[in-house]
């Protein structure tokens, strides 16, 4: 359970770092406690697009993975990205990407983010 909170709150926290960087990347509402709840539920379904989804896309599109040396990824990244974007209107939460290019550069702005995030933070069960 702690990995999966610690997980969450690296993915909210690198959401909260793209939308912050990219204009085309938007999270409204009113306070910011508001916000930040916003920013968590949004991490969640973030968090199941990338488990469910993720890798269903990477093995129907492995040809290219190998074809383009992984360089794919940033793709499959920026749609994981706009799905997000279509389930948080779907689910009434505040939370848009606008356009594709702002996904692939969103995407890879969360992976880098993310990633750091998961060097700092504890990941043990």
């Amino acid at each position: 359970m702690k990995n999966f909170l610690v997980k969450t709150i690296a993915n909210a926290g690198a959401l909260a770092v793209a939308v912050w960087l990219l204009d085309k990347i938007t999270l409204t509402g009113g306070s910011t406690g508001k916000k930040a709840w916003t920013l968590i539920l949004v991490a969640l379904v973030f968090g199941l697009v990338n488990f469910l989804v993720k890798p269903v896309v990477k093995v129907l599109t492995f040809p290219l993975f190998i074809l383009t040396l992984g360089l794919f990824t940033l793709i499959v990244n920026a749609l994981m990205l706009l799905l997000t974007s279509w389930l948080a209107d779907k689910l009434d939460l505040s939370f848009h990407v606008e356009g594709f290019w702002t996904a692939v550069l969103g995407g890879l702005i969360i992976s880098i983010v993310s990633w750091a995030l998961h060097v700092v933070l504890p990941d043990e069960d």
